[in-house]
């Protein structure tokens, strides 16, 4: 609804800055369109940012976090060594 007003908001300045022939509605106008459209672009980012987002109920909590970094430390082991490859014997003829 806040994009909405936001923008008739910025409608309603540029077309007073367009129609009006004093300056000073006109600079209202301009101030107006602008700090409309201003928040009219963020809320609009902020409805996409939240249409997006994970619910609190599905974020786990501290204690399930140290949890699987504790797993995954224990589980982690350092990779084995192997040895480097051999170049196989150059066929010479004889």
């Amino acid at each position: 609804m806040t994009r909405w007003i936001l923008l008739a908001i910025t409608l309603f300045g540029f077309a007073l800055a367009y129609v009006s022939k004093h300056p000073g509605l006109v600079w209202l106008g301009v101030i107006l369109g602008f700090v409309g459209l201003f928040g009219t672009v963020f809320s609009m980012a902020a409805d996409r940012v939240s249409a997006g987002a994970r619910p609190e109920s599905a974020m786990l909590g501290p204690e399930d976090l140290a949890a699987m970094r504790a797993r995954r430390a224990a589980s982690a082991r350092p990779p084995a060594p192997t040895a480097p490859p051999t170049n196989p014997p150059l066929n010479t003829p004889q």
